[in-house]
């Protein structure tokens, strides 16, 4: 595991973190690695290859943002991997693949005006393909509203297997973000994957809306994370945190579930999923 940190920081990760934690030091305007690394790509050689996409603060809401918009590249220059330059404005975060040729993807966010401004769905489909190899694109409407990534997919709904994924519950009609989680469902269980299958849908729970300081916390259970043997699982100090975490287990027999406290990330506007970024092993 490998932590980045502030150079000035580096000391004081180095002690919090202990032995076998390798801190790695870059500069950085964040912690939203999710965002502002790479998207790793690998051949069936295991030949690798990350993807560095534009990075503008999503949509300028956050300044100063030249170390972030650096990261990819600087992290791959260190890595010994190579760059494959984005042409678009896009965040990690911001789309799920199934790993076999199908990705996940809102309009809210990547044809907003403050990101791609011009960009009709299909000449950003044809983008998506071309960058990342991938044959299918499911477009869903867009994320929750307390989300200023506006739109990403990992809050609302994520491949948890072959055709499989995890989505999050609209709710009650009424509810802030239940008629655009309504609309995600409604395409979800009309797509079929870059195979041909139907896809298998499961509703995620949702924790109680929160505010902090007069705002809405962005607190949702599809940020999780997949690690080698374990999965990350947000909680929020909420009655839904158990069940949010035994279907997620369910989803992932194979690996431990692993609950983090995650209230203080989402007060700074994402969870455990933004906070990472797995890298593939070399060779075959």
């Amino acid at each position: 595991m490998t932590i980045i940190a502030r150079e000035a920081d580096v000391a004081d990760a180095s002690v919090l973190c202990g032995a076998g934690i390798d801190v790695l030091p870059l500069a950085i305007d964040d912690s939203w690695v999710r965002d502002t690394g790479p998207t790793f790509l690998i051949d069936g050689s295991g030949g690798r290859i990350g993807v560095a996409w534009r990075f503008n603060g999503w949509g300028e809401k956050y300044a100063p943002y030249e170390n972030d918009a650096a990261l990819a590249g600087r992290l791959l220059d260190r890595l010994g991997v190579g760059v494959r330059p984005a042409t678009v404005v896009l965040e990690g975060g911001a789309f799920c693949s199934d790993g076999e040729g199908t990705l996940l993807i809102t309009e809210q966010c990547a044809l907003n005006p403050n990101r791609n401004p011009g960009y009709a769905l299909s000449r950003m489909t044809e983008v998506l393909r071309d960058l990342l190899g991938v044959r299918k694109v499911i477009w869903l409407a867009g994320g929750l509203e307390s989300d200023e990534t506006e739109g990403h997919a990992d809050n609302i709904a994520r491949f948890v297997g072959p055709g499989a994924v995890l989505a999050v519950s609209p709710g009650e009609p009424g509810d802030a973000d239940f008629e655009v989680l309504s609309e995600n469902l409604d395409r979800l269980r009309a797509a079929t994957d870059a195979v041909g299958r139907t896809l298998d849908v499961r509703m995620l729970p949702r924790p109680a809306p929160r505010r902090v300081d007069g705002r809405m916390l962005p607190q949702s259970y599809a940020n999780f994370y997949v690690a080698n043997g374990a999965v990350m699982v947000p909680s929020f100090d909420d009655p839904a945190d158990a069940r949010a975490a035994s279907m997620i287990a369910e989803a992932f027999a194979k690996r431990r579930i692993e609950t983090v406290p995650a209230q203080d990330i989402a007060f700074g506007g994402g969870a455990v999923h933004c906070i990472t970024l797995e890298e593939p092993a070399p060779g075959p």
